[in-house]
């Protein structure tokens, strides 16, 4: 009898469709606009933000007050919808499209349970999670544990994408580090309403791909210790764009010739040696600008910042 490695399997098929899918160049790649232009300068100028010398200055973050609406109730769980305004810097909401300064949150809680009684878990997107449905699946075998399941929308996807955006393919670079910025800012908000007015006392944050990235820099401002899973997520929201499958969905060219003319206008490159710009050096430049999502750098300055602190 020949036994059959399914998740193996799994893999490799996935890897020939997403290779043969991207490869064929069908639809828009990411970041046919380039790099964001003064999007981008902002970003790169408000990231020492997230680090602040002091650890107490990371806590509170902004408060929310989600206006709920009940979607389904049955004798056992409850399911409720909330909206709130994002919780980023008011110059990052400008920089935001519109459609995201709104962000959507699903609540599946178990019924007739206190809070104090119960657990929850903040699910964050990973790429293409347009809706709630597949991590409220997740979250509805947990309801028999007393663990409720709270799921958050991210920018530029679902209801909060942008009209001009298609699918899950991010127009300019700064919009992935406004996604993850915001995606970061928002469920640190959501773990702040949880404990401080739902009054749950035990929580988690966890993430698949993208969102596991995101939950592992949430769960590392935490000022408490936190239930924290990054599922098959990458060490940096970079990698997938350099070593995975979406190299085959990046506008390579159009990143370079962006930041040919970034370099021409910045310095007194002529239009030729700025036109030399390689590839090879415009993957160098992405893995430099989404340093801030790189899980491996967020440890190192915790624990940097832990050891001036005294801790």
């Amino acid at each position: 009898m020949v036994s059959v490695n399914v998740g193996l399997v799994h893999y490799v098929l996935d890897h020939i469709y997403g290779t043969l899918l991207h490869r064929t160049k069908l639809g828009t790649p990411f970041f046919s606009r380039g790099w964001g232009g003064t999007k981008l300068d902002l970003l790169e100028r408000m990231v020492k933000q997230l680090f602040p010398e002091a650890p107490c200055q990371n806590w509170p973050p902004t408060a929310v007050q989600p206006k709920w609406k009940t979607v389904w109730e049955t004798k056992n769980s409850c399911l409720r919808e909330g909206v709130f305004r994002t919780t980023c810097d008011e110059r990052l909401i400008d920089a935001l499209p519109p459609e995201s300064h709104n962000a959507r949150v699903a609540f599946l809680t178990p019924k007739d349970v206190s809070p104090e009684k119960m657990a929850c878990v903040v699910h964050l997107a990973g790429t293409g999670d347009h809706s709630f449905e597949r991590r409220l699946r997740l979250g509805g075998p947990l309801l028999k544990d007393n663990i409720a399941t709270m799921v958050l929308e991210s920018p530029y996807y679902g209801q909060r994408r942008p009209s001009m955006q298609h699918g899950a393919k991010l127009q300019c670079v700064s919009d992935l580090l406004l996604l993850g910025k915001a995606t970061i800012d928002e469920a640190r908000s959501l773990l702040y309403w949880l404990q401080a007015e739902a009054g749950y006392g035990k929580m988690g944050i966890c993430g698949l791909s993208m969102g596991g990235v995101h939950a592992a820099m949430v769960g590392s401002l935490h000022p408490t210790p936190i239930a924290t899973l990054p599922f098959l997520a990458p060490h940096s929201a970079v990698v997938p764009f350099c070593e995975g499958l979406y190299r085959h969905a990046t506008a390579w060219e159009a990143l370079r010739e962006d930041a040919a003319a970034l370099a021409k206008d910045a310095t007194s490159l002529t239009e030729d040696a700025a036109s030399g710009i390689s590839i090879e050096q415009v993957k160098d430049r992405l893995w430099m600008t989404v340093i801030f999502l790189d899980t491996r750098s967020w440890s190192s300055r915790r624990h940097g910042r832990a050891r001036k602190s005294g801790g």
